[in-house]
């Protein structure tokens, strides 16, 4: 150790005494302290015009720009400056035969230069280090466990690019030839993740070698050991052959000795790495303060009930819009998307069933007129090169599973304990599923899914059809992830006329029946609440005394006209409502409104309550206090004889009706406006209606759906700087203190010339 400890001194005296180490010291100090500044120096400025800050920590330090983000993406470049010379150098002088011809060991030799070069790196993670600390004086509440995991990430990643480095100066005695190569080996590890993935066995093994993104969880704040061991591994595959290398100057070996020698290092690196890469071997540490790279509270509760295998299966038909994202060539990466889960489920198996069949993919079709979908699915995997193993046709597939009602798109299923259920892929941004439906979806198949049945027969909202008016949206729009059956609902419709309302039905919505209750109907709905079941009533002005033989029974009644209220702006039956203050939680609990987005109320009645029926009366939501009066509908103005009539404040227009009976809670939602759960309330922008739908469906659902992955709010959100002390850091770290490094490295220079 002595031996290696000294030759590592020597090392470090020799890079200190070449102008390259302090340049390099220096371009990383102004580029690093730029970023860091200039990210401080803008949100400074936001807040001083008044936008709200959060999470300063990660978008300081991480995510798309942050700081070790960015500086990640450059260190690549500074390495291979630092090692080109470590031992070629020596090749070069042939000082390298004096060596070869001591008694030192070389594997002494080669580990003294790498802890040389390891040891110089920490001064960049010390640099880093020093604007962590800056950091800690200038954001309130600093999350510095956070920013710490992301300097031992950066830290073990330029240490692995130093031995990848140290191998390549060992083949040459030309330094620049060394720095070049060693430029090419990071690219390749860059690129090698991406080679052979339709190729099994061989995808696992190019899909660790690959450094690609390697640090990023640990930039994230998560500490992984099989990103850890990776870095120790390929440090140690590089040291290894840098070691054999030189050894080869030593010893006399045959050819096939050393090809032997080379293959069992690399095959019990690569052999380690692809076990110590399995979920069932990883362990995790999540650095973040509010377990960010952790599942929430409630979905480690569902995670805890599974024992026992889990199966998700994927079904990939090559002509939907989505198919690329889980080819042969995406499995790694789709995999990897489910590491939360895989990390408490490690017995999950996952598996990629291809078909092909009529797709909604509109342009695939119009870009290729005249072919069926099996000349379709053809043309696919030959312009693609795709190497699958079996191709289900669409008689085939059928046989399987009938995906007809998912609309023959990339879809899921998660099977567990004999119970199987849908995970869909989505027509959004993301459109991968994110933890709230993946936790949704286990969850189905760990407890009984709430069951919503809407009545039908006498011309109801339809959750199956679109326009403004219906219901599919926020119900039964599969490729919408917040829509309530991607959320853990069934939802299926029942003709109350003609047939009985399902005994596993948990809510049922009776939502603007146009025509009066058949007196079967009545009957059905009376038992139906008479059971201390849960019920959901929407009405519409024109047409609410429709439902007055259930509103009676339930005690509450509808105005007989639409409440209309004066505005600049808007309609008259405009109704801006208010949510309603001080609700007891042990009644209904609602999220908070951080934007305080309004939740308007197009073409309402009031409702009053008439007798006492058993129910407690909680109104939700009300019209606000300003004047409102009873009209008919379709006015675009109120006519000054309505003015003087008695007008009306505070009015209920959502009211929430609860008993205990027959030894459980029944819920009741009366409304007095259908159209607010319509499709286009749903999709109005800056609204709250589609949060207070969501909360009504959770206290539905005694708040088991949708699931809750709320976290912790951050409270990094203040920087406590002001400007004056911006500017004169950033002159202090971009000016001064890149001085001083030049100042120390001419003074240690010149001192050495003059020896």
């Amino acid at each position: 150790m002595k031996t290696i400890y000294r030759i590592a001194k020597t090392e470090l005296n020799t890079m200190f005494y070449s102008p390259v180490a302090w340049v390099v010291l220096v371009i990383f100090s102004i580029q690093s302290s730029w970023k860091f500044f200039n990210s401080i120096e803008r949100f400074e400025k936001a807040q001083k015009i008044g936008e709200g800050l959060g999470n300063l920590t990660q978008t300081i330090f991480s995510g798309y720009s942050g700081l070790y983000t960015e500086m990640q993406n450059y260190l690549y470049l500074y390495v291979p400056l630092l090692t080109m010379g470590l031992v070629s150098r020596e090749i070069n002088s042939g000082s390298i035969k004096l060596l070869l011809s001591s008694p030192i060991k070389i594997k002494d030799i080669v580990l003294g230069k790498y802890l040389a070069i390891a040891a110089y790196c920490l001064l960049f993670v010390g640099i880093l280090g020093l604007q962590v600390v800056i950091a800690y004086f200038s954001i309130d509440n600093l999350d510095l466990k956070f920013a710490i995991s992301g300097l031992i990430g950066l830290y073990l990643l330029v240490c692995t690019y130093a031995a990848i480095g140290l191998f390549m100066s060992c083949l040459t005695s030309y330094q620049v030839v060394a720095a070049i190569s060693t430029l090419v080996v990071l690219a390749g590890l860059n690129f090698i993740g991406k080679l052979w993935q339709d190729v099994e066995y061989v995808k696992d093994i190019t899909y660790f070698l690959s450094i690609a993104g390697r640090a990023n969880e640990m930039l994230e704040g998560l500490i992984i050991s099989k990103d850890v061991l990776y870095f120790v591994l390929v440090s140690s595959l590089f040291i290894g052959l840098s070691i054999y290398k030189l050894q080869t100057g030593r010893d006399a070996q045959s050819v096939s000795q050393r090809i032997l020698k080379y293959t069992a290092l690399v095959s019990s690196i690569l052999a380690l790495g692809y076990i110590t890469s399995r979920a069932s071997l990883s362990m995790y540490y999540d650095m973040t303060r509010t377990k960010d790279r952790t599942l929430t509270e409630t979905s480690l509760n569902i995670v805890k009930k599974i024992d026992g295998p889990v199966k998700i299966t994927t079904y990939v038909n090559l002509l939907d819009i989505n198919y690329y994202m889980a080819m042969p060539y995406s499995q790694n990466s789709d995999i990897a998307s489910f590491e939360k889960y895989t990390r408490f489920l490690p017995q999950i198996e996952m598996e990629y069933v291809y078909y092909y069949d009529t797709s909604n993919n509109e342009a695939l079709y119009a870009q290729n007129p005249g072919l069926n979908d099996k000349q379709l699915a053809q043309k696919m995997i030959e312009t693609q090169d795709l190497k699958l193993k079996k191709l289900y046709s669409p008689e085939e597939i059928k046989k399987v599973i009938d995906l007809r009602p998912e609309q023959n798109r990339v879809v899921r299923t998660i099977e567990y304990n004999g119970k199987k259920t849908f995970l869909r892929m989505y027509d959004d941004m993301f459109k991968v599923p994110m933890e709230k439906e993946i936790s949704a979806a286990l969850k189905r198949v760990v407890v009984p899914a709430p069951k919503i049945a809407f009545a039908t027969g006498n011309m109801e909202r339809s959750v199956d059809k679109n326009g403004d008016k219906n219901y599919k949206t926020g119900f039964n729009e599969i490729s919408f992830r917040y829509s309530l059956i991607n959320q853990g609902f069934d939802v299926s419709s029942v003709d109350i006329n003609a047939q009985n309302i399902p005994e596993q039905t948990s809510i049922l919505i009776i939502a603007d029946p146009k025509t009066q209750l058949s007196q079967g109907a009545v009957d059905r709905i009376s038992k139906y609440i008479d059971e201390g079941k849960n019920l959901m009533l929407l009405a519409e002005p024109e047409t609410n005394s429709a439902l007055a033989a259930i509103t009676d029974k339930l005690g509450v009644s509808f105005t007989k006209q639409a409440l209309v209220q004066e505005s600049e702006t808007n309609s008259p039956d405009y109704l801006v409502t208010d949510l309603q203050k001080n609700i007891d939680p042990a009644i209904i609990k609602f999220s908070k409104n951080k934007n305080n987005n309004p939740i308007p109320f197009l073409g309402s009645s009031g409702i009053t309550t008439t007798k006492n029926t058993g129910f407690k009366v909680t109104p939700l939501l009300k019209t606000n206090s300003q004047p409102a009066w009873e009209s008919q509908t379709g006015i675009t103005s109120i006519p000054e004889d309505l003015k003087k009539q008695p007008s009306v404040t505070s009015i209920p227009l959502v009211v929430a009706l609860t008993r205990n009976i027959n030894g459980k809670s029944q819920k009741i939602i009366v409304a007095g406006d259908a159209d607010f759960m319509g499709n286009a309330e749903l999709s109005r922008g800056g609204s709250g209606t589609f949060q207070f739908v969501t909360d009504v469906f959770n206290w539905f659902s005694n708040y088991e759906f949708p699931i809750d992955t709320t976290r912790p709010e951050n409270t990094d959100k203040k920087i406590t700087i002001n400007a004056n002390q911006v500017f004169i850091n950033k002159i202090v770290f971009i000016g001064l203190f890149p001085l001083l490094i030049i100042l120390s490295g001419a003074f240690i220079l010149i001192r050495r010339n003059r020896r």
